[in-house]
């Protein structure tokens, strides 16, 4: 697993003494137990844009094919493994990188892992890139503009930014960076639900990671 240099704090190894271990089974055979390769799903996109449905449909999909996929979605993993971290810039960056680590992890263990995260800063997406590696991250960006998300907003999140009741809020008062290359954008604007599932699962057969 590679590691990207860069003046994230959490990045510098604070404990002591600590080696990694190689073990007889490698991710090679894991893949060939579970007849898949692993790899990470980086679902994009503003608060609304479609990115738990379309990631939820697209790991039914998967599933329905025979292969083993894993939601990590934002409001879970907060809940959780998160848990201690809000909003400023510094913990959204803190909060991609665990996530990060977590879905390498996962890929490394032959599972497609599936994230569906705002993650709106270019850098954050670019160090789970570099993390997992080349041919292994496919970053989708859920394009739709923000009236459509603030139409979506059943939780009233984008009502209570512009009152200013939340702070911070990606789209109203913090900014979102846009995939400048994303392997994949999906228009949730004009495209159905299964369009966008589609979409994505046709990318997984055109690099060879999932087979009809």
């Amino acid at each position: 697993m590679t590691r990207r240099k860069g003046d994230r704090k959490m990045n510098k190894q604070k404990a002591t003494n600590v080696v990694w271990h190689m073990h007889k089974v490698d991710k090679t055979d894991r893949e060939s137990l579970l007849n898949q390769k692993g790899l990470v799903l980086w679902f994009t996109g503003l608060s609304g844009s479609g990115k738990s449905t379309i990631a939820n449909e697209v790991a039914y999909k998967l599933h329905s094919k025979g292969h083993i996929a894993y939601v990590l979605d934002g409001d879970n993993i907060r809940h959780g493994l998160n848990k201690n971290l809000g909003f400023s810039p510094e913990d959204r960056k803190e909060n991609i990188r665990r996530i990060s680590e977590v879905a390498n992890l996962f890929a490394d263990a032959g599972l497609i892992a599936i994230t569906a995260f705002i993650s709106p800063y270019r850098d954050d997406r670019d160090f789970c890139r570099e993390l997992v590696g080349e041919g292994r991250f496919i970053e989708i960006l859920c394009k739709a503009s923000l009236e459509t998300c603030e139409k979506r907003d059943t939780k009233g999140l984008y009502k209570k930014a512009r009152e200013g009741i939340i702070k911070e809020f990606t789209g109203i008062s913090a900014p979102y960076e846009e995939p400048e290359n994303p392997e994949l954008m999906i228009n949730t604007d004009k495209e159905t639900v299964d369009e966008s599932t589609n979409k994505v699962l046709k990318k997984l057969e055109e690099i060879e990671h999932i087979s009809e």
